[in-house]
Formats: C-alpha cells, sequence, structure tokens
C-alpha cells in the first residue's frame, strides 16, 4: 500500500511539474487567430519572426500611426519584423466598421501591406484569448498591463514571447521607440 501512495504522490507531482512546464512555454504562435477575409491564420507561421502585434481602429485621434506603422513595416520586413493589427471597437466605438471595410479604409488611406486581422475584443468579458495572454502575467511571463487604448503596442520576439509592451501615444517613429523594436531583430 506504501508503494501505492508513493506512486500517486510521484505521479501527481509529474503532472502538476509538467503542466507549469507547459504554461511557461506558452507563446504567440500557440493561437490561431482569423485574418481581415475570416481566414484561420497560424501566428507560428510567424516563427523567427519579431512581431509587433497593435489593436487598431479607424475612427481614433491616433489612427495616423497607421502611418508610422506602414512605414516601420517597410524598413524593416526583410530584417525579420511583422507588424500585426487587430482591429478592436472597446475604445468609445472608434473601430465601428466591419472587417471590409476596415480592410478597404486601411488599404485606400494609409496603404497598408501588413497583415490585418478580423475585429477583436482587447479587453472586458469577451476579451480575445490571444490579448487575454499578452495582457497577463500569469499567461505571458512578462508583464500585467491592460490595454489603454487604440495602438497600444506588443512586442513580440523572435521566440514568440512578449519582450515589450510601447504605450498607445508612443509612435514607432520615435527614436526611443525605433531602437527598442530594432534590438530584436536579426
Amino acid at each position: 500500500m506504501r508503494n501505492i501512495n508513493n506512486l500517486a504522490v510521484l505521479l501527481l507531482a509529474f503532472f502538476l511539474f509538467s503542466s507549469i512546464a507547459v504554461n511557461a512555454q506558452k507563446t504567440v504562435y500557440d493561437f490561431i487567430v482569423n485574418d481581415i477575409s475570416g481566414k484561420k491564420v497560424s501566428l507560428s507561421d510567424y516563427k523567427g519572426k519579431t512581431l509587433l502585434i497593435v489593436n487598431v481602429a479607424s475612427k481614433c485621434g491616433l489612427t495616423p500611426q497607421y502611418e508610422d506603422l506602414q512605414a516601420l513595416y517597410e524598413k524593416y520586413s526583410e530584417k525579420g519584423l511583422v507588424v500585426l493589427g487587430f482591429p478592436a471597437n472597446n475604445f468609445m466605438g472608434q473601430e465601428p466598421g466591419s472587417n471590409s471595410e476596415i480592410n478597404t479604409f486601411c488599404k485606400e488611406q494609409y496603404k497598408v501591406s501588413f497583415p490585418m486581422f478580423s475585429k477583436i475584443s482587447v479587453q472586458g468579458d469577451n476579451i480575445h484569448p490571444l490579448y487575454k495572454y499578452l495582457t497577463s502575467k500569469k499567461e505571458n511571463g512578462h508583464s500585467e498591463i491592460h490595454v489603454k487604448w487604440n495602438f497600444q503596442k506588443f512586442l513580440i520576439g523572435p521566440d514568440g514571447k512578449l519582450v515589450d509592451v510601447i504605450l498607445p501615444r508612443e509612435r514607432v517613429k520615435d527614436a526611443d521607440v525605433e531602437k527598442r523594436i530594432v534590438k530584436f531583430l536579426k
């Protein structure tokens, strides 16, 4: 009986530590999202790249940041940077359009060529699992932070882990912000 109890304790410890190890290794590559046209995309398609994940909106005072994001993407895409845009209508209804309307707006107004994804929620009860990961230190191992507004940026290193959070009013064209991003490129 004692051997059975010892075995049970060992098995329980193994499963507990295995579970902890799996959670600690979670990355953005574990998520599947829908692109702006509704097609499923595994973020593991971006393995080895530096990602800048941004919640975007078309009717916000910060919307001109699309121009900065596009310029950054063009400047560093060959060095491994990918900007990923996630429209969200969480802040004062500033992204009311459909995915099709958002896509048209981005292409016509800002010539956006970086990947855009279907509209999601970045906070609250309906928070998308990707954003739950990005905002929870328990999940991402880096930061506990709420999305404060449109155009908050999450910098993901080539290993798929969160390495920095760039606040909404911080612009990627600012030298200090660009420097924070570039240090993770190839």
